[in-house]
């Protein structure tokens, strides 16, 4: 497999799940802005919407989006419980985890991102962002990780839209900083980083 990434992008996500999978992949560094890869391709020949991450499959297949891909990663490795199986609503409760962090605090950061925010504009992201992380309070301070003690690809994905936070100066709560650091103590989550230069070996 080969996962395109920009560093400290959403990519980060998948690569955390590969990296806790033990899965073998390589890992190429893609501009998206200029759409070209470290290879020399054009990315838009690979993937037409021009965004990372992106999954190209041992068969050539292109999968997109992360929340689709962090479970596919994860349904490779069932061994990990990265992703719950079975009859039960497990799976549901992650797939809305995995919604939740991609509607309200992926799309709550973006705006941030932008060199054209107002200040008014700024100020009001940070106010919905604040809202949205109170609904996380509960979980995070029940249990270690978000469905439990178990890792899963849905704390991939929180990992790593919240570290979000100190580039863009989004004060977090207690609960949701212990956490990361939680997060970042998983050796997994360390070798991804250091891979895409976010951390010093």
């Amino acid at each position: 497999m080969k996962l395109f990434y920009s560093p400290g992008a959403c990519s980060l996500s998948p690569h955390i799940v590969l990296k806790e999978a033990g899965l073998p992949f390589t890992l190429i560094k893609t501009d998206v802005k200029n759409k070209t890869t470290e290879t020399g391709d054009n990315f838009l020949t690979i993937n037409p919407k021009g965004q990372v991450p992106t999954l190209q499959l041992d068969n050539g297949e292109i999968l997109t989006e992360g929340v689709a891909i962090v479970q596919y990663i994860a349904s490779l490795a069932p061994q990990k419980e990265m992703i719950p199986t079975g009859a039960g609503t497990e799976k549901f409760h992650q797939l809305e985890w995995l919604n939740f962090i991609s509607t309200e605090l992926h799309k709550g950061f973006s705006p941030l991102f932008s060199p054209d925010i107002t200040p008014e504009i700024k100020t009001k992201s940070m106010e919905n962002l604040a809202k949205k992380f109170n609904y996380l309070e509960a979980p995070l301070t029940k249990s270690t990780y978000l469905m439990g003690e178990t890792f899963t690809a849905a704390d991939a994905y929180l990992f790593t839209v919240c570290s979000w936070a100190n580039y863009v100066q989004v004060p977090l709560p207690k609960y949701l900083s212990a956490y990361l650091e939680r997060v970042a103590t998983r050796p997994a989550v360390k070798q991804a980083m250091e891979a895409e230069g976010l951390l010093k070996k």
